[in-house]
């Protein structure tokens, strides 16, 4: 059984790392550089590098930000954002991220996702799901950037993404996002119990009982989170944190 993981997600725009509330009011946190090495210093096992504008703005994933990610990071990562072929997937693996996460591009030209595990391994390949209600509060999932209704039901889709080929899941509320309200713990239930991959939920987190919880409640394989590692307590000043190894253990044992 894979050990459980606690990933910090972090956002990027114009080569900086952002906060967003709901996938909106994005917040200056600071160089992704500098997080990289306290990160570093904390022994984080995992990060989650998302690039909120790429898919949204079209833009070519930016390979120079990785390969910059890369020289300072001591623990594996993972790049999304912008990805629609497999030239860019190797690109960034050869830049220096271990996995790529694909949202967008799975639900536009899903035989992307098959190709891709195909050739770099399922291992490598995680498919991004963001989703949220509809006016009638029906969860459906959504592309670019939390801007495009797919009308996709979050669990039949994930169940698709794993038989395409996807090696991993990354499941993020759009309507819990910076909200640190807690995991949405249902749906991530719903999907864990429907696909045999790794699981790994975000969106909500505001507390060690909240990584608990997505574990022990609802059976995700890694808890992602953002707000809980940059913010000081609720939107209340910059500071990166990380649980402390003994924390970590006693979350995941």
């Amino acid at each position: 059984m894979a050990l459980k993981r606690i990933i910090p997600c972090l956002l990027l725009r114009d080569h900086g790392l952002v906060k967003t509330v709901k996938f909106n009011k994005s917040t200056y946190i600071g160089d992704p550089i500098n997080a990289v090495k306290i990160f570093n210093e904390k022994e984080v096992d995992e990060l989650v590098f998302l690039d909120i504008d790429a898919s949204r703005k079209n833009m070519e994933p930016p390979y120079q930000v990785i390969r910059d990610i890369a020289t300072e990071c001591f623990m594996p990562f993972c790049y999304g954002g912008g990805i629609k072929s497999i030239d860019q997937i190797r690109e960034i693996i050869a830049s220096g991220a271990e996995k790529v996460a694909i949202n967008t591009a799975a639900y536009y030209t899903p035989e992307l996702i098959h190709e891709a595990a195909e050739i770099f391994g399922s291992s490598t390949i995680v498919v991004s799901i963001d989703y949220k209600k509809n006016l009638f509060g029906k969860e459906q999932v959504f592309v670019k950037g939390g801007n495009k209704n797919t009308k996709k039901d979050p669990v039949s889709y994930a169940i698709e993404m794993e038989e395409l080929g996807a090696g991993e899941l990354f499941i993020n509320s759009i309507e819990r996002d910076g909200m640190m309200t807690g995991y949405d713990l249902e749906m991530v239930e719903r999907i864990t119990e429907s696909v045999s991959i790794p699981v790994i939920a975000c969106g909500g987190a505001s507390s060690l009982d909240d990584f608990n919880a997505v574990f022990t409640k609802a059976g995700a394989s890694a808890a992602a989170a953002g707000s809980i590692f940059v913010f000081q307590s609720k939107k209340k000043g910059v500071l990166i944190s990380y649980p402390s190894p003994l924390e970590v253990k006693d979350i995941i044992s």
